[in-house]
């Protein structure tokens, strides 16, 4: 029988593993109790201070900007791209001390203003470990800068990725482009689809040591990646679109004129293939030129076609059965009407002349007698559908849809006027798609400067996929008019031989008519010339503008020089070749 003593010792041996585990729950819910108290402090009582406490640590944090996207030309070309630069940032806690000798040197060599770069580098708020001193430096001349101020001692600049908007050819559609200001477009295509091009910007955080800007390994860190801008695929052919402004800042200087306005369209599609404005600006410094010189006056600034406008009259007439090429007017040196007498441009008795001499000799008064034949009603029944006093909606900001009288509301004094194009006004895109419409068989087909669609960041879809065609005339009645407007550049019945484009039919129609400013006429002139060719199978339109030549003359000694330029230059560069027909035959007088 065992002893006491033995199975005492037994018994406490058999308790000792018990005891321990019971000191063990003790202890760890001691260490639980602690944490739960202080994990209620910090998220109940004060979570205030101690969020303040993490901040102090250091949060780093860094915009990772979007790259914009390209604008392209029809042929992928860039007219508008991003190219490599940096944004030059700095970390107050490491730069305060030595603020103003880092502002002297960074204003030295990035010309930035010295006193904004000294606010930046002392902190913009307090606490503050991360300023912007510059966006969008090119990037040798940041990496440059970086290491001057690293060799002189000087530390807390850093560099991030900041691509910088450029655009290649320089003046060439810079109008339609538009331009980039710091942080936002101011201008053109730009701005017109700011939300396609502009992408979204991500953000890089970590925590960081505190005043070292250094990261901690293992410390939560996020990444939300930046989304690139998408492409914008233009209609404009480039090195047509630095032709046509050439020929045409050439003739605006050799006339001493205020502006002129050239336009290219593909007539079968309604493609704007170039859209020039003179002056214009180098998109890539837009400050060098002067404000009104930055936007697209042939698109924004309204003015009188003149007659130009003559064939729309003519083409309505026909289609209504109301006249015909080879119809017979006496047409008188001055007309007589209700406010005003009706002159023309050339001085003349009563001569006798065809509509087709009408035209070819751009007779006022014989418009006007032709024109009879039609109500205010009728008249701007079938302009309206040519496409005047509307916008075309082609993407470009501010385009003016030019003024047309109502019908109902038009006195016949100023039915008559309109009929040999004044008293109303129109923009470039606008005339050339209404000439354009004769060129192809009576169907109008809505312009376009965008290739497939694209939204605007007002919410209109614009483009060659939502173009739109509409029959006008009848094809007889498109192919009469084309007939008659290759006259105007016969050498023995036309008044604008400098139009002609050697080798090709060509069918066209001068303008002149008085410029109105601030709401009267300022005594000045705009010319024009609006055709196409081969006239007899339309490939091409071309409408030239020039306003306030400081030379006499009119649109077939100023602006058809400049179409015959354009027109030839196109037809070889797409290798259009002459169709072969004959020219027309009409009669210019009876």
């Amino acid at each position: 029988m065992p002893s006491t003593r033995a199975t005492g010792r037994r018994g406490a041996s058999r308790g000792a593993p018990m005891l321990r585990l019971r000191i063990g729950f003790v202890l760890i819910a001691m260490v639980l109790s602690f944490f739960g108290a202080r994990l209620v402090q910090l998220q109940g009582v004060d979570p205030g201070s101690y969020a303040r406490m993490a901040a102090a640590e250091g949060a780093a944090r860094v915009t990772l900007v979007a790259e914009r996207g390209d604008i392209l030309d029809r042929n992928g070309v860039p007219l508008a791209d991003s190219i490599q630069g940096e944004m030059v940032i700095a970390d107050p806690s490491l730069t305060a001390d030595d603020a103003p000798e880092i502002a002297r040197i960074l204003s030295d060599r990035l010309s930035i203003d010295y006193f904004k770069a000294l606010n930046a580098l002392r902190g913009r708020k307090e606490g503050s470990q991360f300023e912007y001193v510059a966006r969008r430096v090119p990037s040798t001349l940041a990496t440059d800068t970086l290491a001057e101020l690293k060799e002189a001692g000087f530390e807390g600049i850093s560099l991030e990725d900041d691509p910088i908007r450029d655009y290649p050819a320089g003046e060439v559609a810079a109008n339609l482009l538009g331009y980039m200001g710091t942080d936002e477009p101011l201008g053109g295509f730009e701005r017109t689809f700011d939300k396609q091009l502009a992408g979204v910007d991500g953000e890089a955080t970590w925590q960081s040591t505190s005043g070292k800007g250094i990261r901690i390994p293992l410390r939560e860190s996020t990444l939300t990646p930046a989304q690139d801008g998408a492409p914008l695929r233009t209609t404009i052919d480039r090195d047509l679109q630095w032709f046509t402004q050439k020929v045409l800042a050439q003739s605006v200087q050799k006339y001493r004129a205020e502006s002129g306005a050239a336009i290219v369209l593909d007539t079968r599609t309604g493609e704007i293939l170039a859209l020039a404005d003179v002056p214009t600006f180098d998109a890539n410094d837009p400050t060098a030129s002067r404000e009104e010189d930055l936007g697209s006056r042939a698109l924004n600034d309204p003015y009188e076609p003149g007659s130009v406008e003559k064939v729309l009259t003519a083409a309505s007439l026909i289609d209504a059965h109301k006249a015909f090429p080879r119809q017979k007017f006496k047409v008188p040196g001055i007309l007589s009407r209700q406010d005003r007498p009706i002159g023309d441009w050339f001085d003349h008795g009563t001569i006798r002349l065809t509509l087709a001499g009408i035209i070819a000799k751009s007779s006022n008064i014989g418009t006007v007698l032709a024109a009879d034949a039609f109500s205010p009603v009728q008249l701007v029944s079938y302009l309206q559908r040519f496409g005047l006093g509307q916008t075309t909606d082609i993407g470009v900001r501010g385009e003016t849809p030019g003024i047309l009288t109502a019908g109902e509301a038009m006195t016949s004094q100023t039915k008559d006027r309109v009929a040999f194009g004044q008293s109303l006004s129109v923009n470039v895109a606008q005339m050339a798609a209404a000439v354009n419409t004769i060129a192809n068989g009576g169907v109008r087909v809505s312009p376009s400067l965008i290739t497939g669609s694209a939204v605007t960041d007002d919410g209109v879809t614009v483009g060659t996929d939502v173009a739109t065609r509409t029959r006008v005339v009848s094809s007889r009645a498109a192919r009469a008019t084309a007939r008659m407007m290759e006259k105007v550049v016969d050498p023995e019945d036309g008044v604008a031989l400098g139009a002609q484009v050697p080798g090709y039919l060509v069918a066209g129609k001068t303008g002149t008519a008085q410029r109105v400013v601030d709401g009267v006429y300022d005594g000045s002139n705009t010319v024009s010339f609006g055709g196409f060719a081969p006239a007899d199978d339309a490939r091409f339109t071309v409408y030239v503008v020039v306003h306030a030549p400081k030379v006499d003359g009119g649109g077939g000694s100023i602006t058809g020089p400049v179409f015959a330029r354009i027109m030839g230059y196109v037809l070889g560069r797409y290798g259009v070749e002459p169709s072969g027909g004959t020219p027309s035959r009409l009669p210019v007088e009876w």
